[in-house]
């Protein structure tokens, strides 16, 4: 019992005293570092993207600057070579013909076509102004440019291109239509190739096989088809844009589109090429031309042959 009090008498050690004498303090430094705490970062806070003020921000977003989206365009022009030397297939990342036109191309073969309506094309007349250039042809997605024989595409395809790029990247409006004009079928815009109440059979037969199987064909090589008629078992195309004048044309018609024909629809006997007004006049006057080249060697030798004869 004495020993129990002793010890439950004693002093306290100065190891006790120090660590009494500190608690306080410590607690006191708790309630100041919890005070002087930053409050917490949530998530939402962590995700906040920092922002720019708008005269930092690049000028290639629309609004800034008084810019609009559509006021300048990333322009690709590509060009392939076509089965015709004279013709080359330059294709934008631009639609050229309009959604809602009725036909799928165009085709310019002299400067007064690009003003005449019913769609004049002040993009095919600046073409058709670069020496050398005889045609333009627009299909739904690319152009087609084709020149003389004796014009040289070193010279030639530079401005077209740069001409090419210009229209698109300015915006330019590449075909215009005239309301109001009157014209032929082909002249109108509209597709030889659609479908039409007042066909027969057969010829429906022929207008889905030449849209479906030969036209995508014809298109690749930077032209397209036209249909002109079928009678007594003779049908009637007109090959257009680099087609039109291409060396093997007649191969084309004859070995692939006839033959095609022919197999699949049985009352068709034969194809042929249907020809303009102008190219009839043209033929014949080249005609005539020949004969009188002819005429003229004719006499040139007759002259020449009683030189060496006896009298």
């Amino acid at each position: 019992m004495f020993r129990r009090a002793l010890l439950n008498s004693r002093l306290a050690t100065p190891v006790e005293c120090s660590i009494r004498s500190i608690m306080p303090a410590i607690a006191r430094y708790r309630y100041v570092s919890s005070a002087a705490r930053l409050p917490t970062i949530t998530a939402s806070e962590t995700r906040r993207r920092p922002t720019v003020r708008p005269h930092q921000q690049p000028a290639s977003q629309g609004g800034v600057n008084g810019l609009s989206p559509t006021s300048k365009r990333t322009i690709f022009i590509q060009t392939e070579n076509t089965p015709n030397p004279d013709a080359l297939k330059f294709i934008p990342n631009h639609r050229v013909l309009p959604e809602d036109f009725p036909s799928t191309f165009l085709e310019y073969l002299s400067p007064r076509s690009t003003v005449a309506p019913p769609h004049p094309s002040p993009l095919a007349a600046k073409l058709l102004d670069v020496e050398g250039v005889t045609s333009v042809f627009y299909g739904t997605d690319f152009i087609t440019v084709t020149k003389g024989s004796d014009a040289n595409w070193a010279h030639i395809k530079p401005e077209v291109f740069s001409i090419i790029t210009q229209a698109v990247t300015s915006g330019e409006t590449i075909v215009t239509t005239v309301e109001g004009a009157i014209g032929n079928k082909q002249e109108s815009g509209e597709d030889s190739l659609s479908f039409n109440e007042d066909d027969d059979e057969v010829v429906s037969m022929i207008k889905e096989l030449l849209e479906t199987r030969i036209r995508p064909a014809i298109q690749e090589d930077g032209g397209d088809i036209e249909f002109k008629g079928f009678e007594d078992g003779i049908v009637m195309l007109k090959l257009r844009g680099a087609c039109r004048t291409c060396d093997s044309s007649t191969v084309t018609l004859k070995n692939g589109i006839e033959s095609m024909l022919m197999h699949y629809i049985e009352e068709v006997k034969g194809v042929e090429q249907a020809m303009d007004e102008e190219e009839i006049i043209s033929m014949h006057e080249f005609s005539k031309f020949e004969e009188k080249l002819r005429q003229q060697k004719g006499a040139t030798a007759t002259a020449s042959a009683p030189l060496d004869s006896a009298p």
